[in-house]
């Protein structure tokens, strides 16, 4: 069940409790049923009341339901050290007072024992070290981190067959306000923005139709922020997840902020073939090199490879013998030679 669904139960169930305990209140001070309702009011507010904090403070992430039997045993603690103080103190003579302090009492303990509890499903694991020292809960694996994907990744496009692959699964994470600016290009009137953001919107259709994936929107818009990779970062760290992106720039920036980073086009650039000297590779010649002799092709990767005594070639496809290789500013630069006995016209 949805964290947010769990959530939302425990809120309805505070609130009748309160009501409930409002009227129970009433029938202990009066004695008779004339002031149901204005408990059964006064118990409604006091668990609304609670609720708005609740939804104040809606910043914290929730991460797991048992953490909640922790933030549980923290509520009633407090409740019962308020409780302590009261019973010190004393309170004033009144007709029916142990039912009033029964009732006052139990409604202390639901309200602590309810923070507590939506406290402690917001807030990350790694945090409860700060008030039970020195015990470390297991990190979950980092694939089970959400991951929160930013407008040049759904626009990419390869998203959808990366994630149908398996490598990629769990909680994909899309903002509001990326949301927003891919509908603002699917409605441009600039064709090649307009065609992006119509291909970035199939992305998201094609995302949702994966059965390992859950796509979520996340709302909260950070109008205090201007810049959308700003934004991204802080909502990255707010969620504790992982920034999917192909923004190189944008990965270094997250990077320096201690987000993890998936980077699509490093992915891509790692996946390639590194070829060794003496491979032997089938190449379609494309066109003429720098050199009088020479021709260039390219693998499916896209990795350049420059073949010596092919100008005759251009335009068939041979098989070519790798014999060097150069690392250059513009990347690994490949140098090959014919093997004249696998030539294809």
């Amino acid at each position: 069940m949805p964290t947010t669904t769990v959530i939302k139960i425990v809120r309805i169930v505070f609130v009748i409790v309160c009501v409930l305990l409002g009227v129970s209140l009433t029938l202990g001070v009066r004695g008779a049923s004339e002031g149901v309702w204005i408990g059964a009011l006064c118990g409604l507010l006091f668990g609304g009341f609670f609720v708005l904090v609740d939804m104040l403070l809606k910043n914290f992430t929730i991460r797991s339901f048992s953490s909640g039997t922790i933030g549980l045993l923290i509520g009633v603690l407090c409740a019962w050290l308020i409780t302590l103080i009261f019973k010190m103190v004393g309170m004033p003579v009144i007709d029916g007072q142990e039912q009033i302090e029964r009732v006052l009492f139990s409604m202390l303990y639901a309200a602590f024992g309810y923070i507590g509890i939506v406290l402690a499903l917001r807030s990350n694991r790694q945090e409860f070290s700060l008030i039970i020292p020195y015990v470390r809960f297991r990190n979950e694996g980092v694939m089970r981190q959400p991951l929160l994907i930013d407008t040049n990744i759904i626009i990419d496009g390869r998203l959808p067959a990366i994630c149908q692959t398996g490598f990629l699964d769990g909680t994909l994470i899309i903002p509001r306000f990326v949301l927003d600016e891919m509908h603002l290009l699917a409605d441009s009137g600039d064709n090649l923005k307009r065609d992006r953001g119509r291909r970035g919107l199939d992305c998201l259709e094609a995302l949702k139709q994966l059965p390992n994936l859950e796509i979520t929107v996340h709302d909260d818009y950070q109008t205090q922020e201007k810049l959308v990779d700003t934004k991204l970062i802080q909502l990255a760290k707010l969620l504790d997840a992982r920034l999917l992106t192909n923004d190189g720039n944008l990965g270094r920036v997250a990077h320096l902020q201690g987000v993890p980073v998936l980077n699509l086009n490093q992915l891509a650039q790692s996946m390639r073939p590194i070829l060794a000297i003496g491979d032997e590779v089938e190449l379609t010649l494309v066109k003429e090199g720098k050199d009088d002799h020479q021709a260039v092709g390219y693998t499916p990767d896209g990795a350049m490879i420059v073949v010596n005594h092919a100008r005759d070639r251009i335009g068939s496809t041979a098989s070519v013998i790798v014999s060097s290789a150069l690392q250059t500013s513009a990347g690994r630069l490949i140098f090959a030679e014919l093997k004249n006995s696998r030539t294809k016209p």
